[in-house]
C-alpha cells in the first residue's frame, strides 16, 4: 500500500509538473504569423471559441492548455469585441495582455461642420468598419431607430472627429453625435446673453446653421451672426443664400437665379420672414457660440471679398460698392471661402470651387453672397 501510495503521488508529480510546462509552454508560445494581422473578436465571443478557432487558422497550438491557464489566471476578465493588432514575434502572452486591457484597434470617422445628414449618412455607409444597419431607411426612420422619434435630422448631429472600433453599428456614432450636440448647445445656451431673438434652442441652432455656411473664417462668425441678428430685431428679411440652395434640394446645380430667389420654398429667406424651419447644416462649437453671443456693431451687409474673408456694410450704398468692387469683377481664383485643409485625419474639409459665372445684379437688400453650398459648388451672388 505504501509503495502504490508513492508511485501514485510519484505519478500525481509528474502529471502535475507536466501539466505545469504545457501551460507554460503554450502561453509563451508565439504567434504563427508570417506578417502583421487583425484578429477578429465578434460581439459574444468568448475566450474558449477564440482559442479553438485560432489553433483552427494555425495561428497557436494546444488550444486546451491556453483554456486551463485563462480559467485559473485570468477568469472573470472580459474579452472586448473588436480587432486585435498581431505582430510576427508576438506571444500568446502579449496577446492576453491586449486582451486584459481591451487594447482593440482604433477607427476614426470624421463628421464635418457645414455637411448636410444626406452627407452624413453617405459618410457612415461608405465606412467599412461600421456595421450597417440604416441602409434603406428614410431619414424619419433613421431617427425612430435613434430614439427621436418626429424630430428633424438635419444638424441635429455634432461635427467631429469619432473613435469607433470595429462591429460598431452607424446607430451606435449617430447617437454619440446627437448627445454631443445636444450638450454643446446646452451650455452654450445657458451662457447666453440677454436679448437675443430666440425663443429655443433650437432657433440658436438655426441660426448657428446659417452662420456656418456663410464663412469658413473663425474670427467673422460673430460678425455674420451679428448681421443677422440685427435684421431680425428691425424685422428685415435675412435674405441669405444657402438656405435658398438648401431649400432648392438636389435641383441646385452650382448656382442661383432671380427665379431661384423669388421661389417660395419653407427655406427662402428671401421670400419668408425670419428663420428657415429649421438647421441647414450640422454646425461646430464656434458657430453655435457665435449665434448666442453676436458680435455688437451696426451693420446690416457682408460681402465676400473672394479669399475667404468678407467686407461688412452699414448701408445699402457702402454694401452695393463692395458687391461692385468684389463681386461683380471677380478674379479668376475667387472662392467665397478659404482653400481646403486637412483636417489631420487625411481628410480635406470641404471647399467650393471658384465661381467663373457673370454675377447678376445684386437686389437692393442682399446682405452677402453663397458660400459652399451642400454637395460642393458655389451660387453666384444675387
Amino acid at each position: 500500500m505504501l509503495l502504490l501510495l508513492e508511485i501514485g503521488l510519484i505519478l500525481a508529480g509528474l502529471v502535475l509538473g507536466y501539466s505545469a510546462w504545457k501551460v507554460s509552454s503554450s502561453v509563451e508560445q508565439s504567434l504563427h504569423l508570417s506578417g502583421e494581422e487583425l484578429l477578429d473578436v465578434p460581439t459574444g465571443t468568448n475566450p474558449n471559441r477564440m482559442f479553438y478557432r485560432m489553433e483552427s487558422d494555425g495561428l497557436i497550438e494546444d488550444a486546451f492548455w491556453l483554456r486551463i491557464y485563462w480559467r485559473f489566471n485570468m477568469a472573470g476578465v472580459p474579452l472586448h469585441t473588436g480587432e486585435y493588432r498581431m505582430t510576427p514575434g508576438m506571444t500568446v502572452r502579449d496577446l492576453f495582455e491586449d486582451w486584459r486591457r481591451g487594447d482593440v484597434v482604433q477607427y476614426n470617422l470624421t463628421l464635418v461642420e457645414g455637411w448636410t445628414f444626406r452627407q452624413v449618412r453617405g459618410a457612415l455607409a461608405k465606412h467599412e468598419k461600421i456595421k450597417q444597419t440604416l441602409t434603406g431607411l428614410s431619414d424619419a426612420e433613421v431617427m425612430d431607430k435613434l430614439g427621436h422619434p418626429a424630430v428633424f435630422p438635419e444638424g441635429r448631429f455634432f461635427p467631429d472627429t469619432y473613435k469607433f472600433v470595429r462591429g460598431m453599428t452607424d446607430v451606435e456614432l449617430l447617437q454619440q453625435a446627437y448627445a454631443r450636440l445636444e450638450e454643446v448647445l446646452a451650455k452654450e445656451w445657458a451662457d447666453r446673453p440677454a436679448e437675443l431673438p430666440y425663443r429655443d434652442p433650437y432657433q440658436a441652432l438655426i441660426m448657428a446653421s446659417l452662420v456656418e455656411k456663410e464663412t469658413g473664417v473663425p474670427q467673422e462668425r460673430g460678425q455674420i451672426a451679428g448681421v443677422f441678428v440685427r435684421r431680425m430685431q428691425i424685422g428685415m428679411l435675412l435674405q441669405t443664400d444657402p438656405t435658398v440652395i438648401y431649400g432648392m434640394g438636389e435641383r441646385y446645380n452650382g448656382k442661383i437665379t432671380r427665379a431661384d430667389l423669388r421661389e417660395s420654398t419653407p427655406y427662402n429667406t428671401y421670400v419668408i420672414s425670419g428663420l428657415p424651419p429649421t438647421p441647414i447644416a450640422m454646425v461646430g462649437r464656434e458657430a453655435i457660440h457665435a449665434a448666442l453671443n453676436p458680435t455688437p456693431g451696426s451693420s446690416l451687409y457682408f460681402v465676400a471679398r473672394g479669399d475667404g474673408s468678407h467686407v461688412f456694410s452699414d448701408d445699402l450704398d457702402a454694401h452695393n460698392s463692395a458687391v461692385r468692387e468684389y463681386q461683380l469683377k471677380r478674379r479668376a481664383d475667387y472662392r467665397s471661402s478659404p482653400a481646403p485643409m486637412p483636417n489631420g485625419s487625411g481628410q480635406s474639409l470641404p471647399s467650393a470651387p471658384a465661381d467663373q459665372e457673370t454675377p447678376v445684379e445684386p437686389p437692393v437688400v442682399a446682405p452677402a453672397e453663397v458660400p459652399e453650398a451642400p454637395g460642393g459648388g458655389e451660387s453666384t451672388t444675387q
